[in-house]
């Protein structure tokens, strides 16, 4: 059997309702949407993290973000020396052994220094930006530092990040179209600052402000640039269908956490940060002509840290240390279930516990137990009602924090 090439797409900060075939109706997503009506669509699909960082480490390296010590966002500016450990073993590593080229073009945001660089991480090829957000077309950081790289050493270039993404991906395919690969391309989209892709860069090394950007119509700049990687996300499409290779490649999208500003949650309550649904529920949508059905749907849990080991089954190879992510790859050939499985979300002194439909949320402002059966919102809490079950799940993220975080935490 021929090893499939895998594309992954990771949006930034898109909510659950963010996408038309997701119910969202304030953004045009006529890509995302075909995609989803050729591929599998994912209603239960979750980021292991509620922001960025701890979410692209559990992606990275198939288990709970905190094994690593990513526990929070690492910045430029206070963070210099944190980032993934190179001792961490990350997916690009696994199919670089496996004879895959591999490429990242985006975000990385798993340490500004440069021992923490991508090309250290199993990566064959880096272009983009480190942090967790630049100016769309000056590439400078919120903390004023120049971040856009090659490799390893900064290199700015022209253009709109959302379209250098693309086009380097596209670049990619091309390039390595004869052997296999695995492309991962990780959009700032639509994180802020939030700036169309007929804007111009504000940021300067001495100004970096506003952060979320000048304009006053950021629900409007959203849209665009929405609009903008859903055009990118079907030039990636086009292309390998373009060089006949769609029915050997698994193309995977989804986000990174749930959204914040002009973002929409749809029916989800909380956003970014929250261990709420709106907080780590996002779109996720596979799409792979041949061997997935069209117009498929899965209700099945799913997570993040569920790529690594999706992406080593394809490669037909094998990982010598223990994953928390399970293969997905059964959903794409049209099997229905997944086994079950307890799982868990922590940021800061927010947590929450998933256990079939039952939830168990703890944090500062609210909290309780959620049957998401009948109660997607979270709306009722019944964990006055069943006491029982509601001590069971603290008891269970209580074993499993212990467990995740036998190794520290991350420095702040």
């Amino acid at each position: 059997m021929q090893k499939p090439n895998i594309i992954l797409i990771l949006a930034d900060d898109l909510g659950y309702g963010d996408v038309g075939c997701y119910g969202g109706t304030h953004i045009n997503t006529p890509r995302l949407d075909a995609m989803a009506q050729a591929g599998l669509r994912f209603t239960d699909f979750h980021a292991n993290g509620t922001v960025c960082s701890p979410t692209r480490a559990a992606l990275l390296t198939g288990r709970y973000q905190q094994r690593a010590g990513i526990e929070s966002v690492i910045s430029a500016a206070k963070h210099r020396h944190v980032g993934l450990d190179t001792s961490e073993t990350t997916f690009a590593n696994v199919l670089k052994e496996a004879e895959y080229a591999t490429a990242l073009f985006g975000k990385w945001h798993l340490g500004y220094a440069p021992e923490y660089n991508p090309l250290h991480q199993g990566f064959d090829t880096f272009r983009g930006f480190v942090s967790g957000n630049v100016d769309y077309f000056s590439h400078i950081d919120q903390a004023g530092y120049e971040d856009w790289w090659q490799d390893t050493q900064l290199n700015n270039e022209e253009g709109y990040t959302t379209d250098l993404v693309t086009q380097h991906g596209l670049n990619f395919i091309e390039t390595h179209q004869h052997q296999p690969f695995c492309l991962y391309l990780a959009h700032e989209c639509p994180h802020y600052p939030y700036q169309g892709p007929n804007d111009k860069g504000y940021r300067t090394t001495s100004n970096t402000q506003p952060d979320q950007g000048p304009r006053q119509d950021k629900d409007v700049a959203y849209a665009e640039m929405m609009e903008a990687m859903d055009r990118g996300i079907g030039a990636v499409i086009d292309k390998v269908h373009a060089l006949n290779l769609a029915h050997n490649t698994l193309i995977f999208f989804f986000s990174d956490n749930g959204p914040t500003g002009p973002g929409s949650a749809g029916p989800l309550r909380g956003g970014k940060g929250t261990t709420w649904e709106g907080g780590h529920r996002v779109p996720a949508i596979a799409y792979w002509p041949g061997t997935i059905k069209a117009g498929s749907v899965t209700h099945e849990t799913a997570l993040g840290m569920d790529v690594f080991p999706t992406c080593a089954s394809l490669a037909q190879t094998t990982v010598n240390r223990h994953l928390d992510g399970v293969d997905l790859s059964p959903l794409f050939k049209g099997e229905n279930t997944l086994s079950p499985r307890t799982l868990y979300w922590r940021h800061g002194k927010r947590k929450a516990v998933r256990q079939e439909n039952w939830k168990w949320v703890d944090s500062t402002e609210d909290g309780g137990l959620f049957d998401l059966s009948n109660d997607l919102g979270e709306q009722t809490d019944l964990s006055k009602q069943m006491p029982e079950k509601t001590k069971e799940m603290r008891t269970l993220f209580d074993v499993w924090e212990k467990d995740v975080t036998s190794h520290g935490h991350m420095k702040t």
